[in-house]
């Protein structure tokens, strides 16, 4: 797949996730901007912006950082929080999205969430997948979807 075949299909996984989850999700009208969508979580607007994450053995990796090729060579620039709220990615292997907050990210190039644990029973400074799921992390916001992860199934 081309790398821009990946961003289309991670901005559609991200879209579908979020809509499921009763957020709504606005695109900017025109493209080249910093970020590729916004979640309206009722008390605030989140600018995201949409990444494809490559699993490495264990690790998701998800690049914190614009690149494009310019004259003077390949140009690589890390998201602010001037910029976007949020990081967002899709691993199609996981078929799993993640939302990263930008001040975890901030200046940095990239980050890895850990899908399962060390060999060496490390879980100090961990970066934990399931920390970052998309689901779980919209949940932590206050309002309505707050309230999606307070809901129990009517079996139980």
């Amino acid at each position: 797949m081309t790398t821009d075949q990946k961003g289309a299909i991670a901005e559609l996984a991200i879209q579908l996730a979020a809509t499921k989850l009763g957020i709504e999700v606005y695109k900017p009208v025109a493209e080249g901007g910093r970020y590729d969508m916004i979640f309206d979580l009722d008390t605030r607007l989140l600018r995201v912006q949409c990444k494809w994450a490559t699993r490495r053995g264990e690790v998701v990796v998800i690049m914190c950082q614009s690149a494009r090729r310019s004259a003077d060579g390949f140009i690589r620039r890390p998201y602010t929080a001037l910029e976007v709220d949020a990081i967002a990615a899709y691993n199609l292997e996981l078929d799993r999205c993640f939302l990263i907050p930008i001040a975890r990210v901030e200046g940095r190039p990239s980050i890895a969430l850990r899908v399962s644990p060390c060999l060496n029973n490390q879980r100090r400074r961990i970066n934990w997948a399931d920390d970052f799921d998309l689901a779980a992390t919209l949940r932590r916001h206050q309002g309505a979807v707050a309230q999606l992860g307070e809901r129990l199934p009517g079996r139980q």
